[in-house]
């Protein structure tokens, strides 16, 4: 058995997210890809998992293309979905059912919130100013937190 961790990342979370997620998963290889670059077959793969973030309240829109074109292939298989984003609380738990179809979030194994980072190294003007003025930071922080993604690997492997 193999697992693809697949992920599409703005500013570098969802990145970080994956790569720590591998660390964690103890029963199969594991492979990581990126979404928009990377070359993969997902049929060659018994689980999967699928990172994304949030920007403005949204995912990327390629990896919800990637689930609607792969909702026969994700159905036959075991899935995970993680979301990065700086919210937290109630209202972050929201981004699931704005972003996906509720009979895909059902099939899932196991999904989560792994928290999120503003990092400005990776981001342009425009995106620094709007963050600034939104949340008040000034520059790079980090809020992924390592325990909901422990919880996440040994929920999947459960």
């Amino acid at each position: 058995m193999s697992t693809l961790i697949l992920y599409i990342s703005q500013h570098g979370a969802a990145e970080k997210s994956s790569d720590i997620l591998k660390t964690k998963l103890k029963d199969t290889p594991v492979d990581v890809k990126n979404l928009r670059k990377d070359v993969f077959n997902p049929e060659n793969y018994e689980n999967i998992i699928l990172g994304c973030s949030i920007h403005a309240g949204h995912v990327q829109g390629k990896m919800k293309k990637f689930v609607k074109k792969n909702e026969n292939l994700l159905g036959r298989k075991k899935v995970g979905l993680f979301i990065t984003c700086m919210e937290e609380g109630a209202e972050s738990q929201q981004y699931f059912t704005k972003n996906f179809d509720v009979t895909f979030l059902n099939k899932l194994k196991t999904k989560a919130l792994f928290g999120g980072e503003f990092n400005f190294e990776r981001m342009n003007f425009l995106e620094k100013a709007i963050i600034k003025k939104i949340s008040g930071f000034t520059e790079t922080v980090s809020h992924i937190d390592e325990n909901k993604i422990e919880n996440f690997a040994r929920e999947f492997e459960g």
